[in-house]
């Protein structure tokens, strides 16, 4: 399939190029091929491309940037996507939009499920409800709800954690943030076996299994033989953040299992291939 993948110079844009390209004609788009905010941009460079599937990672990630900044992040989050899925409308292709766990509120104690009612504390999660809600009006597309990203291709709380480690820094972490965490290689390989079987709708992804920002932190610094009681944890709200930051975010996988593909591996041997990519 020819499958076009907007924001290939993020984090995850990068992953599922990478992975995407090992099986389809991947064109990975960063932002000086397209602007998402513009419709007329993204509807000529998707005409040309004309792409069976679009996957689309762009976006504002950071919370701290869109709640200082709401009516840049609506832009770019919602309306970049409508864009998209307006484009592909025309191209009669299929969008694989990329959401965020940051569209729940964190008051619950279990993990959520698909069904669960969304009620996002924050502009970043209040926009990508949106742009997924927009998506998900057509039966035909995919969103996949993903959750403390970490893998090849860019700076991610994992590889700065072991940046200032080694740089002879201590690291503050939140310490109650207790949520799901993915490897961005894993998750495109996901994405890529349920797009390939044809069954659209929504999906949570993430490895296997929760932990804390600081769990996360520790583990790493602890594969990367580095010493991990530099890694400081601190209430979340003692941090001194603009945006709020959900206590619990863990994801049940349910939609995953009764479409009947498998769950991603744990987060523990997850992280450790990771970690050990950055030392070769």
């Amino acid at each position: 399939m020819k499958i076009a993948i907007t924001g290939a110079a993020g984090l995850f844009g990068h992953g599922l190029a990478q992975i995407f390209s090992t099986r389809h004609e991947v064109f990975p788009l960063t932002h000086s091929d397209m602007d998402i905010t513009n419709s007329d941009d993204v509807r000529n460079v998707l005409k040309k491309i004309t792409p069976e599937v679009i996957v689309h990672p762009a976006g504002i990630p950071d919370i701290d940037i869109c709640e200082a900044d709401p009516a840049k992040a609506f832009l770019v989050n919602f309306h970049g996507a409508r864009n998209v899925v307006e484009a592909a409308r025309e191209a009669s292709a299929t969008v694989v939009y990329i959401s965020t766990d940051a569209v729940f509120d964190g008051k619950k104690t279990t993990p959520y499920a698909e069904s669960d009612i969304t009620r996002p504390p924050t502009v970043y999660g209040r926009t990508k409800l949106r742009a997924e809600q927009f998506v998900l009006t057509n039966p035909n597309h995919f969103a996949f709800r993903v959750s403390a990203l970490f893998g090849p291709g860019k700076t991610n709380f994992v590889d700065k954690v072991l940046r200032k480690i080694r740089a002879g820094e201590d690291v503050t972490v939140a310490s109650d943030q207790l949520g799901s965490a993915t490897y961005t290689l894993d998750a495109a390989h996901k994405i890529m076996e349920v797009v390939g079987a044809r069954r659209p709708g929504l999906y949570h992804l993430s490895n296997m299994g929760s932990c804390t920002r600081l769990e996360l932190a520790q583990r790493a610094a602890e594969l990367a033989e580095l010493d991990k009681r530099k890694v400081i944890g601190k209430p979340s709200d003692q941090m001194g953040r603009r945006a709020v930051r959900l206590k619990y975010a863990v994801m049940e996988m349910e939609a995953l299992k009764q479409a009947g593909f498998a769950a991603l591996r744990p987060w523990q041997p997850a992280l450790a291939e990771y970690v050990g990519t950055l030392a070769s």
